[in-house]
């Protein structure tokens, strides 16, 4: 079976433009991945990273090189069996105790239907959560568990979960749709649609590109930061494109 697997992913991977190539060998080694999404979307370019290769320098990385809101892609499948929420389904069922809470989720967003976003965690071994070596530490061991998760049962899944983090915390999670491309086309399924391409877990840290001017990066200019410190850039498109015809 390890053989088959090896073989499809070898095949996989052949199939695959230059582009994509190099941002799967990128990924699979520890490497950042610069991700466009479309200019009809959000039009940001992203810095990703599969998750539990990161370190503190991974982090600061991010801070200096992005600037946005660094979170963590978490597999649905994972989400349903631990029974994780979506931060606006937090906020809609605590009308009771807080009225204003539910008032505050908009209907859809300019730029989507529904936020992924759920909750944000700190790794217990941390201290304040914040600094570099403490994120680095929560986002490995969220990819870690991304990895493992598969081949443990639910019991052991929540009692890991429970043992690793602790809530609120300063790494948020972002829950991919569960039909992934099918059903959203941001860098929430853009990046673990790529991993997937690359035959690695579903969890990624994922950072927005800001410019000095207060917007995002261009993606022209997104193209120029990767060139000159070689690193990977691909298209949302293209992922979609590739990701569409294996899945199929």
């Amino acid at each position: 079976m390890a053989g088959i697997a090896v073989n499809r992913l070898s095949s996989r991977t052949g199939e695959l433009s230059p582009s994509l190539q190099n941002a799967v060998r990128s990924l699979r080694q520890g490497e950042p991945v610069l991700v466009f999404d479309a200019p009809s979307r959000e039009g940001e370019t992203d810095i990703v990273q599969l998750a539990e290769t990161v370190t503190a320098s991974s982090v600061r990385r991010l801070r200096e090189a992005a600037g946005g809101f660094i979170c963590v892609t978490f597999p649905d499948d994972l989400r349903r069996r631990l029974g994780l929420p979506y931060l606006s389904e937090l906020y809609q069922q605590s009308g009771g105790a807080h009225p204003i809470l539910p008032a505050l989720v908009p209907e859809s967003f300019k730029y989507d239907r529904k936020s992924p976003f759920g909750i944000l965690v700190n790794h217990r071994e941390t201290y304040t959560g914040i600094p570099d070596v403490d994120r680095a530490l929560t986002i490995r061991a969220l990819g870690k568990l991304a990895r493992d998760g598969p081949s443990l049962s639910d019991t052991e899944l929540r009692e890991r979960f429970l043992r690793e983090f602790q809530a609120p915390g300063h790494v948020a999670l972002l829950h991919p749709a569960p039909h992934l491309l099918r059903e959203r086309r941001g860098h929430t399924e853009l990046s673990p649609a790529l991993a997937e391409l690359a035959g690695e877990p579903g969890s990624l840290v994922l950072c927005e590109m800001l410019g000095r001017d207060g917007h995002a990066v261009p993606p022209e200019q997104a193209r120029a930061v990767a060139r000159r410190n070689g690193w990977a850039f691909v298209e949302g498109e293209e992922i979609v494109e590739a990701w569409s015809r294996w899945s199929a």
